[in-house]
Order: structure tokens, then sequence, then C-alpha cells
């Protein structure tokens, strides 16, 4: 019988603590566990009927939506594999501000598709030759499946018809309402003549908690959630200076010292600081400021000050705010007080306080052209042209259903925003998806070699939307996926509209997409179809883990993990 020696250890690479995991098994098909339970939490709460999610962010904050975009913002995901596709989905949010679910849904879909062939034994890198070609046919075939376009950005109708299918997937119930709300809005803040400079930040919104969705509406201009401290509450026609600073009474750097020796001292010091910010106010008034924006706080002595003048003082916390403050009115936010230079001054053909509600609200906005006919203005506010913000006025009976419908107002203009690049236009409710499964499909036929199973299993990744929103429904998926197979593959060619009706009670309907106004952005399945296989192949190529101890201090004792523990207390 041979003796076995023991061989020595390796040669030692890492520090202790290390964790170096590799192989099919410990590697490749635990990140695909890890990114189908992350997209098992997003899955439910894709399209029309999708269920909300209830999450208590590390702030306590709670957070009930169904947007994914938010649900992976407050989730802290730390498995790495799992954590590409997230940053896929982020960036698809930045890229075309729609189709985030559809990225993780697809994403992780591809990798479940690619775990039994990895078990037949095709190479990781075999998969993702088949993956790129099948993403090559089906971008190839969505180009050919454009059925229409946003003819003219000055068209309600036309805004109309490109926006609703975005909002309704987050406020199904609301979709019409929201729907108007989102296209006036973008109708007033829409460059005229150059829809490439459209700028999203334009279009504002503005919660107030209290009445019904439907009590919601558009404001041409600036809407600023507080009322002005003066007393006056009106004025038009105006110029308006803007401070980044305090308005009050000026403080030092440094401490200081200041002597007092007699009550009269006292009264003279008290009423110097007054007549100084009295000299401040008055070189306002004098310079013909009639209102002022200030981003910081507003003091009670000032407020007597301005009062004596008749000038309106709006207080706006928020710097961002400032800035569409700044862009509205024309003005430059100083970061001194004193009278601004005749370039530094704003102009306001009206300023005025709205109750909304219990609210109060003010409203900074210019008139319009067809306002500006028969009214005076002074010649100072020719170089002001008119403000393109639009502000949306959001009622609603609680926070949560307020911040729910401001993120589909978001997802309706970030869609405009992307169409004002690509403005063509693809049917929606899974047919687009089903005919890109036929296409590949037919590619996947006429590829050789084992990379044609890679190509099937993308066909088949491709039919997860009309599973999902089949089985959010609550009808039969199997169902009504052979049912869109068996339309999408008529001879009559007009298959490719056909997609899944979200109002079917029990057995799945059809319904033909074009023809009902059930459109999506052509750009923006572009793009999640990009995202999703990118971050899907970048997960497949992975075949090694090397994770580095965390870092921190040492283990806290058992007794203050204990409830009621604490170290200090041992016996």
């Amino acid at each position: 019988m041979a003796l076995r020696v023991p061989q020595a250890g390796g040669p030692q690479l890492f520090k202790e603590g290390y964790k170096n995991l590799q192989g099919l098994e410990e590697v490749i098909l635990r990140n695909i566990a890890a990114t189908k339970e992350m997209s098992e939490i997003t899955r439910t709460s894709f399209g029309p009927q999708g269920r909300n999610k209830m999450v208590v962010n590390h702030l306590g904050k709670l957070v009930v939506t169904s947007d994914a975009a938010t649900i992976i913002r407050e989730l802290e995901v730390v498995h790495p594999a799992a954590r590409l596709l997230v940053l896929a989905s982020q960036q698809q949010e930045a890229e075309a501000g729609d189709g985030t679910n559809a990225v993780l849904i697809f994403g992780s879909e591809l990798l479940q598709r690619a775990e039994p062939l990895l078990r037949m034994g095709l190479h990781p890198s075999e998969i993702a030759r088949g993956y790129e070609a099948a993403l090559g046919a089906a971008l190839a075939g969505l180009a050919g499946l454009a059925t229409d376009a946003v003819g003219s950005w000055a068209s309600r109708g036309d805004v109309l018809r490109a926006v609703r299918t975005a909002v309704g997937a987050k406020q199904h119930g609301h979709a019409a309402a929201l729907s108007a709300l989102v296209a006036d809005a973008v109708l007033a803040a829409m460059p005229r003549g150059d829809a490439a400079r459209f700028n999203v930040d334009n279009v504002r919104v503005v919660k107030v908690l209290g009445g019904a969705l439907a009590q919601s509406r558009v404001v041409h201009g600036m809407v600023l959630p507080a009322a002005p401290v003066t007393s006056a509450r009106r004025a038009a026609c105006v110029r308006v200076a803007v401070f980044a600073c305090a308005v009050d009474a000026g403080q030092t750097e440094t401490k200081g010292t200041v002597l007092v020796r007699s009550a009269g001292d006292l009264l003279q010091y008290a009423r110097g600081e007054e007549a100084q910010l009295d000299a401040a106010i008055a070189e306002l008034h004098a310079a013909g400021v009639g209102a002022v924006v200030c981003g910081a706080g507003v003091g009670d002595l000032a407020v007597h000050c301005m009062n004596r003048y008749g000038m309106v003082a709006v207080r706006c916390p928020s710097k961002f705010e400032l800035r569409r403050v700044c862009r509205v009115v024309g003005a430059t936010p100083l970061a001194r007080l004193g009278a601004p230079t005749p370039e530094e001054m704003g102009y306001c053909d009206e300023l005025r306080t709205e109750e909304i509600g219990g609210d109060r609200v003010t409203v900074v906005r210019q008139w319009a052209a067809a306002e500006r006919a028969g009214r005076q203005r002074p010649p100072f506010a020719d170089r002001v042209a008119a403000s393109p913000l639009a502000t949306v006025v959001l009622r609603g009976a609680t926070a949560n259903a307020l911040d729910d419908a401001e993120r589909a107002v978001d997802d309706g203009v970030n869609v405009v925003k992307a169409l004002t690049r690509d403005a063509r236009l693809v049917p929606g409710a899974c047919a687009t998806e089903m005919e890109l499964a036929r296409i590949v499909h037919a590619a996947a036929d006429a590829t050789p070699g084992v990379a044609q199973h890679a190509v099937r299993a993308f066909a088949l990744a491709l039919e997860v939307f009309a599973r999902t929103l089949a089985d959010n429904a609550g009808v039969d998926s199997t169902a009504l996926v052979a049912k869109l197979i068996a339309a999408h593959h008529r001879a009559e060619g007009r298959g490719a509209a056909m997609g899944f009706d979200v109002e079917s009670d029990h057995e799945p309907c059809l319904v033909d997409a074009h023809a009902a106004g059930i459109l999506d952005p052509l750009a923006v399945k572009q793009w999640a179809l990009r995202y999703a296989t990118h971050a899907a192949l970048t997960v497949l190529q992975v075949d090694q883990i090397v994770m580095a101890k965390t870092a921190g201090g040492p283990k806290l004792p058992k007794q203050q993990q204990q409830p009621g523990g604490h170290w200090d207390n041992d016996d």
C-alpha cells in the first residue's frame, strides 16, 4: 500500500479574510440566482396592473410605490451581480427616462435562459456570441416596427398620444387626467421651432395636499409653495431682485466685542443697525425694485422696511428653485445685500398669491403674447422673453399618492425628451416584444452551430414581458402567449400590432395596439434591449469573484448585541 504524502498548501496570495469564489456552481449560477431574486422584487410592479411595494429605507422613511426606479433607489443592493443590473437600470432612467423595470426583468430572464445552456455544456463565450447576434437581429427588426411618429410638437393631440402610455403604466386609473396635464405643461415649455432644446427642468411639479387629482392644473410660470412674507401680496410689471443671501442686518464673520458705557450707547447701537438696513432697502426701492426673492431668511426688521415701501418679498430656500426663478425673471442671484445693476435685475409681469386648498402659493410668471395685447409694459421688460417654465400643481389626499402622481408626470416629461431626439413610436402592450421574438426565432433557424441555442433563448426571453403582464393582471399567461404567437404569425401582416388588453377579466384578450393608441417610444425599447443584454453578458462572463474583508472596527461584544445588554454590565 502506497503511503500518501501530504502536500504543502499553495502560496498565500491574499490577506486573511478574503473570499475567493470560482467555477460554474460558485460564481455563475449564484450570480444568476441573485439577479433572479432582484428581478422578482420589481417584476410584480410591471405594467398598469403592477402592485405597489412598501419600502422602509435606512432613514426610516416609508415609500409606497410601483415605480421600479424608486424601488431600486431606496433598496441597498450589495450583491455585485445584482448591482450590475441595478446600474444598467439606472442608466436606462438617465438615458430614456422610462423602461427601468424592463431592463431588470429582461436582463434577469436572459441569465435564467442561459442557465440550462450552461448545464448542457455550452461555454459562456458561445452563449455571449449568440446573445450578441440576437441583439443585432432584434435592433434591426425594431427599426422596421415603427408605425407612427410625433408630427408636430405644437399639436396637443400628438403630444397627448405620445405620453399617454408612459403615464398610464404608472397611474392606470388617472391616465387621461395626468396625460392632459403633461401635454399642457410640455406645450408651454417647448421651445418654438427647435424641439431638441427642450429642457425637462422647465416642467416642475408642486404638490398641495388635499382635494382630488382631478383638481390638478397647469400654471404657466413658477409656483412657489409659500406666501410672501410681506403684507403686499400682489405686484404687476415690477423689477425683481434675487438674493442668495439673507435679507437682514449684516453679521460679522469673526466674533467681536462692543463696549457699551450707557443706555444711550445701547440705543444708538440698535438704531445704527436699523438705519443701515433701512438704507439698504431704500436703495433697492430707489433703483426701481418692487419685488425681492430671497434664498435665505428675511428678517423682521427687513419685512418692516419693505412694508413701508410697498415691496413684495418671497422666501425661496431651495437653491434649485432659486435658479428656476432667475430663469423666469431673467435675473442674476446676488451674494450681497445691495441695489443690483440694471443687468442684474429681473422683470416680472405678474406676481400674485393664490390659495389652493388650505395652502397659499406664490405665482411668478410672464405674460404670453396674447396677454400682452392692449397692456402697457415698461421699456426694459422687452429684454426678458416669455418664460418657458410651466408648473403642474398636483392635488391628492395623501403624500404617497402625490409622490406617485409626481413620478408619473416625470416619466411623461422624460418620454417627451426622448422623443425629441427620435420621434418614432412602436406598438405597446407587448406587441413589439412578441414581434421581435418572432424575428429572432427566424434568425435562430438561420444561425449555424451551437450559437443558435443562445439566439433561440434570447427569443424565448422576450416573451417574459407578456407573461409578466398577464400574471399581474390575473389571467393565464400561457394562454396569452399562445394567442400572441398565433396572432404574430398570421399571413395578413396585421399581427405585428397585436398586444395584450390589460382590461381582460379572466380569459386573455388581444387588442390592436396601434388602433387603440397604445404606443411606446422606439428609443426607450432600443436602449432597454441594449442595456439589459450588455448587463447580462457582463454577469455571464464573470468566472471568479474575489471579495476583500469588510473594513471596520472590532465586533461588538455579545452583551451589547443582545436586547438591553451592554458591555459595561458584565457580571
